[in-house]
């Protein structure tokens, strides 16, 4: 919204600390919101252009993940859009 302003704590340890806690929070939405379209057969393409970055990168922040939870991964040949 332009000219409304973001609040931030006047302390900047809480303003700093507020910033790790919502990183934190970002990457386990990410994990999870990952995981489920992966388990609902979207392409790593498809998960990547969703969150704006590469196939390479969501495939190197995510796959090791994925496979030790058990999802069944795409191969690339299968990637049919």
């Amino acid at each position: 919204m332009p000219g409304a302003e973001t609040p931030v704590p006047s302390d900047p340890a809480d303003a700093l600390a507020a910033v790790a806690a919502l990183r934190r929070l970002a990457d386990r939405l990410e994990d999870a919101a990952v995981e489920h379209a992966m388990r609902e057969g979207w392409s790593w393409p498809q998960v990547a252009e969703a969150l704006g970055v590469t196939r390479q990168a969501v495939h190197k922040k995510h796959a090791h993940r994925l496979i030790v939870a058990g999802v069944k991964l795409r191969r690339r040949e299968d990637d049919t859009v």
